[in-house]
């Protein structure tokens, strides 16, 4: 009997309880939708027609203030030593200033501009050949440092170190250019012209870098050969941050083979990869001068070798016909950015 009494009393302790807990809920709930009635004051959203262009520009640098002051070191760098360098090549390219004197009335105009195109021989001939140069070093260089870093990454971890330290060691050396100028030297001494020699293919030494006939396809030669640099390695870079699953699911979807995996999936993947690496193949395919001078000698033989680079160094560094070399740059400038919107263009078609 005490048990069913002691049963019944912890029910009814436990029936109450659950009635206050009923009762702090219903209370709750109430109270919420008392509250539910009195509905808070929204901000009204900002609105990109209802600003003007800097209107609009100011408010999102200030709500992002914080991003903006960390890029600020950066940008100062920049404008320093990029932005206000062309501006200043763009203003000086208008007159005829030089180092030795300076003159208040140097301003003349486009006279820089119309004496280039249409007075000055040399420098078209250095246009030709900068564009022969570069229509040839720079997609070749580009293709062959994909295809190379493609062959390596499907190499073991371990061999993949060491065929990338090989192929990457001629851009990295100073003055390993100069091996060509011992292969090619101009005497019997040089090992193409003394095997030639023995050989009986000639009867005298051929004078390599300073006969117009070989001068360019030797330079071309040698570009190719340091071409795998820093594009190279971004490469490898880009190839090894794939995702492999890609793969499998474009496996499912019909992929049939390798060349559409790297069509539909590895160059979609390696945007940045490329566009970095095609600026780095025109940045060197047009500015290859310093090699060219040191193996054919400034200027070349005929002019055969001569480009845009040698006008510039020989107006600005040596005849210090500053206003003039501004002229020449500011065209080589104008000629790589419209090279690089081209290359940008193509390969926003990757992959469609």
């Amino acid at each position: 009997m005490k048990d069913r009494k002691d049963l019944q009393s912890n029910s009814t302790a436990v029936e109450e309880t659950d009635l206050q807990k009923n009762s702090i809920v219903n209370e709750e709930v109430g109270a919420s939708d008392n509250t539910s009635d009195v509905k808070p004051e929204k901000k009204k959203a900002v609105a990109r027609k209802d600003m003007t262009w800097a209107q609009w520009t100011w408010h999102e640098m200030k709500r992002n203030k914080i991003a903006y002051l960390m890029i600020l070191p950066f940008m100062f760098v920049f404008i320093l030593f990029t932005v206000f360098p062309v501006v200043l090549s763009l203003v000086l390219s208008f007159t005829n200033f030089n180092m030795l004197e300076f003159k208040w009335d140097m301003f003349i105009g486009i006279s820089n501009y119309t004496r280039l195109f249409f007075d000055d021989d040399i420098f078209l001939l250095a246009c030709k050949n900068t564009l022969v140069f570069a229509m040839i070093t720079g997609p070749v260089s580009y293709i062959l440092s994909f295809l190379v870093a493609w062959f390596i990454n499907e190499l073991a971890p371990r061999i993949r170190a060491i065929i990338t330290l090989i192929f990457y060691a001629p851009s990295i050396s100073g003055s390993v250019y100069l091996i060509w100028a011992t292969l090619f030297s101009d005497d019997a001494y040089g090992w193409v012209n003394g095997v030639l020699l023995d050989l009986g293919m000639i009867d005298s030494a051929i004078l390599w870098f300073h006969d117009e006939k070989y001068a360019m396809t030797l330079c071309i030669v040698v570009a190719l050969w340091m071409s795998l640099g820093t594009a190279f390695l971004s490469f490898i870079a880009g190839l090894q941050t794939i995702n492999k699953s890609l793969f499998e699911a474009a496996a499912v979807d019909g992929i049939k083979n390798r060349w559409q995996e790297l069509w539909y999936i590895t160059l979609p993947m390696m945007r940045p990869q490329l566009m970095f690496g095609a600026v780095m193949a025109i940045t060197g395919s047009f500015g290859f001068g310093g090699v060219v001078t040191a193996l054919c000698g400034f200027p070349s033989v005929n002019y055969s070798c001569h480009t845009i680079m040698h006008c510039l160094e020989d107006y600005g560094s040596q005849r210090w016909e500053v206003g003039y070399a501004s002229a020449i740059a500011f065209v080589l400038f104008l000629i790589m950015i419209g090279a690089n919107t081209l290359v940008n263009k193509m390969l926003s078609k990757v992959g469609q």
